[in-house]
């Protein structure tokens, strides 16, 4: 027999670092959760990602328990990394702040994978260098 699902909670957590305080506290608390169950759970699962920001998609049933999924994380924040950019361009179409070559973004595409809709790298590549852009990186032919 199937739980009943009352909602689904998306929150985007940095791993390993889930606490009571919030965004994760009134997010949960408002549907009657374990606050502190989530966050031991989640932290575990998510400690091999550390410093990482992971989206996470919470099911919460009408019996109060729940489920999550991790997601991969932003590309934006997978570009930051693998660039080490503390922010993008306030003026991605004038201001360009960094240069990223087709390796890189086909490291980064083949991190998405499993979130985007296309089970092709390329594609998955066209995505990423999409995500460039919109922060003012240039992308190397």
């Amino acid at each position: 027999m199937a739980k009943t699902i009352t909602t689904v909670i998306k929150l985007q957590i940095k791993a390993g670092q889930a606490n009571p305080a919030p965004p994760v506290g009134p997010a949960l608390g408002q549907h009657g959760l374990n606050i502190q169950d989530f966050c031991t759970k989640f932290n575990e699962a998510s400690k091999d990602k550390m410093g990482d920001i992971v989206p996470v998609e919470i099911t919460v049933f009408e019996d109060r328990t729940f489920s999550f999924i991790m997601k991969t994380p932003p590309a934006s924040a997978l570009i930051k990394k693998i660039l080490k950019l503390k922010k993008g361009s306030s003026n991605p179409l004038t201001n360009k702040i960094a240069t990223i070559t087709k390796d890189q973004l086909k490291e980064i595409a083949e991190i998405k994978m499993p979130d985007l809709n296309t089970n092709d790298v390329e594609q998955a590549i066209k995505i990423i260098a999409g995500s460039c852009k919109q922060m003012g990186v240039e992308v190397k032919k």
